[in-house]
C-alpha cells in the first residue's frame, strides 16, 4: 500500500470512527430524554387538563412542551432543573392556547374517563372542582394547578410563572376565594 493510500484509509477510518461516536451520541441524549418524557408526562398532562378541562387538548400541549424541550435538549439537559422548566413551558402553552380560544366553551356528554386508570373517588364533586376551576381566569388558575394540585411553594410557583411570591400569594387567596363562592357551602361539607 502506498503512503497515500495508507494515509487515505486512516483518514477514512477516523472520519467513520468519528460518526460512529456521534450516532451514540446522539442515542444516549435520545435516551436520556425518553426517561425524562416517562417520568413528567403523566403530571403535565394531568396539569394540563386541570388547567383546560379536555384531556385531548392536554394531551396535545404536553406533546407541545416535550417537542419544545426536545428542540432544546442539548442546551437544557445539563445545569437546568427540568421539573421546573417543563411545567414553563406547559404554562407558556396553555396561556398562548388560552389567548387563540378565549370564549369557547366545551360541550361534553359524558364524563371522560381517567387517562391513567385511578379510580375517580366522587366523580360528581371532582367535575364540580373542575368545572369552577375552569371559571378563574387562567393566570388564577395556573397558580392553583401549581401551588394546589402539584403541590409547589409560593416561590417555585412564583418561579415557574415568572412573578413575584406576593403575586403568587395574592392571586392564590383570590382564586381560593372565588372557588369558595362559585362551589357553596355544599361542597366544603364534602
Amino acid at each position: 500500500m502506498t503512503p497515500a493510500r495508507s494515509a487515505a484509509a486512516t483518514a477514512t477510518g477516523a472520519l467513520s470512527g468519528w460518526g460512529a461516536g456521534r450516532r451514540r451520541a446522539r442515542i444516549a441524549r435520545d435516551e436520556e430524554f425518553t426517561a425524562f418524557v416517562e417520568s413528567v408526562s403523566t403530571r403535565l398532562r394531568r396539569s394540563a387538563y386541570l388547567m383546560c378541562r379536555d384531556w385531548h387538548l392536554a394531551q396535545d400541549l404536553t406533546q407541545h412542551t416535550l417537542a419544545k424541550m426536545y428542540s432544546v435538549w442539548e442546551r437544557i439537559r445539563n445545569g437546568t432543573n427540568l421539573e421546573a422548566y417543563s411545567r414553563r413551558v406547559l404554562m407558556n402553552a396553555v396561556f398562548d392556547q388560552q389567548r387563540r380560544r378565549s370564549g369557547s366553551e366545551i360541550v361534553l356528554a359524558e364524563l371522560p374517563e381517567r387517562p391513567d386508570g385511578t379510580p375517580s373517588g366522587a366523580p360528581e364533586l371532582r367535575m364540580a372542582l373542575v368545572d369552577a376551576l375552569a371559571r378563574l381566569a387562567v393566570e388564577d388558575r395556573a397558580v392553583l394547578v401549581l401551588r394546589h394540585a402539584e403541590d409547589h411553594s409560593v416561590d417555585t410557583v412564583a418561579a415557574i410563572l415568572g412573578v413575584s411570591a406576593s403575586v403568587v400569594k395574592m392571586r392564590n387567596a383570590r382564586a381560593l376565594s372565588r372557588l369558595r363562592t362559585l362551589l357553596g357551602e355544599d361542597f366544603l361539607d364534602h
